[in-house]
């Protein structure tokens, strides 16, 4: 008897941290659901890469936010790959201003984002991920530096913490396992732009590890949870180089 593939849908998997977890995963050996909101040529270029590798993926889209379609993102991997067994929702917002100032009307549209859209994926693979799975939410390494003009920010991912360490004592007798990871400042496209070399060198400096973080970094987190980490539950894993 084959042995069953296992599969992997990433939110987010389009560009930056989505993009490196995804590679990661399909370089394990995993078919990969490669989600994108509305970017489908680069989502199609991570398949691809993928496909060249040897590797197995599609390309599905969908808001987060929106049940529907992220119902109908996971009815597409399962019927491409045969189930689900791992989620990692990468996909989030990110808008910044001091409290006093904010624009409640970006509130609104981060935490549609950031909180209900991680409810909606989480609820959808609470439903579906298969025995002996896991399911990776993302938070940030900001919740604990507490930076100023991250308030909105930081807020959204706390509500990640909160329903990602739920989740997994909801999910007891199920043998699968529930995590967030929470990077610090990791340099991709989105980080990098409007940062001049001293706001960057001065982030990097932050950390003892006396770097950045990359995306690769983050996504050999991520393929640890996914993976060998089965003991690892429940937890808010902070991969940060050591900045918090």
């Amino acid at each position: 008897m084959s042995q069953v593939t296992r599969v992997a849908l990433v939110t987010g998997a389009s560009g930056g941290i989505g993009r490196a977890v995804a590679e990661r995963l399909a370089a394990a050996g995993l078919a990969v659901g490669v989600h994108y909101a509305g970017n489908a040529g680069a989502a199609q270029e991570v398949v691809e890469a993928i496909e060249r590798d040897g590797g197995r993926a599609v390309a599905v889209r969908g808001d987060v936010a929106d049940e529907g379609a992220m119902s109908e993102a996971f009815d597409t991997v399962e019927k491409e790959f045969d189930g689900v067994d791992v989620v990692v929702h990468t996909a989030g917002v990110m808008i910044l201003g001091p409290v006093a100032e904010f624009d409640l009307d970006a509130l609104d549209r981060m935490h549609r984002t950031n909180i209900r859209g991680t409810f909606v994926v989480a609820q959808q693979a609470a439903r579906r991920v298969r025995t002996g799975g896991a399911i990776i939410t993302f938070s940030t390494s900001i919740t604990r530096l507490a930076t100023p003009g991250y308030a909105a920010y930081a807020a959204s991912k706390g509500a990640v913490d909160a329903m990602t360490l739920v989740l997994a004592r909801e999910l007891r007798g199920r043998d699968i396992t529930v995590n967030a990871v929470a990077p610090g400042p990791t340099a991709t496209p989105l980080f990098l732009d409007g940062k001049d070399e001293a706001t960057v060198q001065r982030l990097a400096a932050q950390a003892p590890l006396e770097r950045l973080g990359t995306p690769a970094d983050i996504a050999e987190t991520v393929a640890f949870l996914a993976g060998p980490g089965r003991w690892v539950n429940g937890q808010v894993l902070f991969a940060n180089g050591g900045i918090a």
